[in-house]
């Protein structure tokens, strides 16, 4: 991992680089997705398994697309007590964090003879997605969580997963146990943007939802950003990241840990270290080389660290967190001394990992907050997925007839500036 002096016009070029390397797909693939979106659209629950056949499993067939009840309720006989002891802790915290982001609907009265207000009511049902890696061999159990909670939480009727089967047609009994002790309504075997396009449109056997959330390929990520409008999703997501703000008095073996942390995951994922000590830098560097070759994907990390990673050597803290600020990263940890006294100067990131013992995996998993979060700079302007993401908002109006009268003629006046008669004759019909 090279060090760069900041402010300099090679890092300057680091920065940029890191700032526009999106989400990395092409117009074949935006075609090619848009082609799996077409045929599920078509041909429903026919289309759906041909893809799970071809791609992931040949023992899935138009009978055993759906998990039945017997596959969830075994599903807690085939895990171990010591991994249901953790799932229920992170459901629990999990639960209780976003049960802080709920809200009422209200009324008010601001002028005599005015009611407004806001009705907040949950959508009818919801999708999840949560990815099968290595073919289901590792289950993405946190993906099934970070979705399925927020949702249930919100009061959604209807909460429905797609994920991979695995070679022989099950699902992992992890991610079923999962969805299992979250209340998740129905479960699918399917993946990709087939499954996407399942949830988006509605099949024989999947039910349309209104709101489609969970991370994903870049197939996953492209049928997203296309069926957007045609229902919710939580983001557009791009390649992970993490940005580390850390003084001299910080440990470089967690340093050099945690920037791997997120380097693993893809080789378009940026790890990015900010410190106003070269020698902590050094010291990073070392660790960091050390650590990466007893990793089982150290090919993607040290692809992704020679890509994209970085140390910024800056000044002083503050010159680093303005460039924090200005590349919004979906994870910043602040490991220097006094962390608390920094948090107002956060303008943008997705989540704040505040001290030495809260690396970045804690909020992956158990801390509460939800780690679906903006990438790609995008926490300028957009936030976790939460409770928000699945309900919506109505607002109410009532005018009593003496109310009406003493506004009426402003609303004519407006309507008329804008060239709008039968706005104003709407109005001017009741006077």
């Amino acid at each position: 991992m090279k060090i760069y002096q900041y402010p300099s016009k090679s890092a300057e070029k680091r920065v940029k680089n890191t700032i526009d390397r999106g989400l990395g797909f092409t117009k074949q693939d935006q075609e090619t997705v848009e082609a799996f979106l077409e045929d599920v659209k078509k041909r429903g629950d026919k289309a759906l398994v041909e893809y799970t056949n071809k791609f992931d499993s040949k023992k899935v067939t138009l009978d055993t697309l759906k998990v039945t009840q017997k596959e969830l309720d075994m599903a807690s006989k085939n895990v171990d007590d010591a991994f249901l002891k953790s799932l229920d802790r992170s459901v629990n915290q999990l639960e209780y964090y976003h049960s802080k982001q709920t809200e009422n609907s209200w009324i008010d009265t601001p002028r005599n003879g005015v009611m407004v207000g806001q009705l907040v009511k949950p959508v009818s049902a919801a999708g999840v997605y949560a990815p099968g890696a290595k073919g289901g061999k590792t289950p993405l159990v946190s993906s099934v969580l970070m979705g399925g909670i927020p949702a249930k939480v919100a009061g959604v009727a209807s909460i429905n997963l797609m994920t991979p089967p695995m070679e022989n047609g099950d699902i992992n009994p992890h991610i079923l146990a999962a969805a299992q002790r979250i209340g998740i309504t129905s479960v699918f075997k399917a993946g990709s943007a087939w499954a996407i396009a399942a949830m988006a449109y509605g099949t024989q056997t999947v039910p349309k939802v209104d709101v489609i959330v969970g991370p994903g390929n870049i197939y996953v990520t492209l049928a997203k950003k296309i069926v957007a409008g045609s229902v919710g999703i939580d983001m557009i997501a791009g390649p992970s990241e993490i940005l580390i703000i850390a003084d001299k008095d910080a440990n470089p073996e967690f340093l050099a840990a945690d920037l791997l942390s997120q380097a693993e995951h893809d080789v378009m994922a940026s790890s990015i270290l900010v410190t106003d000590s070269e020698i902590l830098a050094k010291n990073t560097v070392t660790a960091l080389e050390n650590q990466v070759e007893n990793l089982p994907r150290k090919d993607i990390a040290k692809k992704s660290i020679e890509d994209f990673g970085a140390i910024m050597l800056v000044p002083d803290i503050e010159t680093g967190i303005e460039l924090s600020n200005r590349l919004a990263p979906e994870h910043l940890e602040l490991i220097v001394k006094e962390p608390f006294d920094y948090i107002d100067q956060i303008q943008n990131a997705g989540a704040l990992f505040l001290g030495a013992y809260t690396p970045e995996p804690m909020g992956d998993y158990i801390a509460g907050p939800n780690h679906v979060l903006p990438t790609a700079g995008t926490a300028r302007f957009s936030s976790a997925l939460s409770v928000d993401h699945f309900t919506k908002k109505t607002s109410l109006i009532h005018y009593s007839k003496a109310a009406f009268k003493k506004e009426a003629d402003d609303v004519i006046r407006l309507a008329e500036t804008e060239g709008l008669g039968a706005h104003a004759n709407s109005v001017k019909i009741r006077k």
